[in-house]
């Protein structure tokens, strides 16, 4: 953790950090590895505002999605400095912007699709793209998606293959072989840049207006 623009500041920006912290995990079901850093003014600092936080975090769960590795970068913050309270040291004052890169493998993405509370989407992609309902599972094979789903009496499930894209803010599935194609659901506060398929895992680069 490091503030290149305002070397005297260490002690506050110490503190500044260890807040973040806490206050990032607080918003995780998970975080295995957390790396942050802060930019700003030593007046700034002393005022609680922050130009920027670099975030960098591996085997993340938020919100009961399981993300492998993400790197970001937040916009300006405010931060309210509650020094001496050890159970919520930093809070945040107002919402602020995010962008960046996650990644999410296809084995975490089967976790969350196959159960509550994500198991809806998972079903919903089968029904739109394999008119089979529920989800049986998925994988990820170089730049192509694999999803299928097993019909009633039938042995051997059915596998479709998929490419996908980012498109007007979300992502596209579009089939590999017919004219089918779906577009996720998406939350209006996220707006994703691009997407890919690659080595086992989804990539996905956007940005998102957090609300603390």
């Amino acid at each position: 953790m490091t503030d290149k623009s305002s070397p005297g500041t260490g002690p506050l920006l110490q503190i500044l950090a260890s807040g973040l912290q806490i206050w990032i995990r607080r918003q995780c079901d998970a975080v295995g590895e957390l790396k942050l850093e802060l930019h700003g003014s030593a007046l700034g600092l002393l005022r609680g505002r922050l130009a920027g936080v670099n975030l960098n975090a591996k085997e993340v769960i938020y919100q009961g999605l399981p993300i492998h590795h993400a790197e970001l970068k937040s916009g300006p913050l405010k931060l309210n400095m509650n020094i001496g309270k050890s159970i919520q040291p930093l809070s945040l004052q107002q919402s602020f912007d995010l962008s960046g890169n996650v990644s999410m493998t296809d084995k975490g993405l089967n976790q969350v699709l196959l159960s509550a509370p994500w198991n809806w989407l998972g079903d919903w992609l089968a029904a739109e793209l394999i008119g089979i309902t529920p989800l049986g599972g998925l994988r990820i094979d170089n730049d192509t998606l694999e999803l299928q789903a097993s019909a009633i009496g039938e042995k051997d499930p059915t596998r479709r293959r998929f490419l996908i894209r980012a498109d007007a803010g979300t992502i596209l599935i579009r089939h590999l072989d017919v004219d089918t194609e779906a577009s996720l659901p998406m939350d209006p506060s996220i707006q994703i840049e691009e997407a890919l398929l690659k080595a086992g895992q989804l990539h996905l680069r956007g940005r998102a207006s957090v609300i603390p």
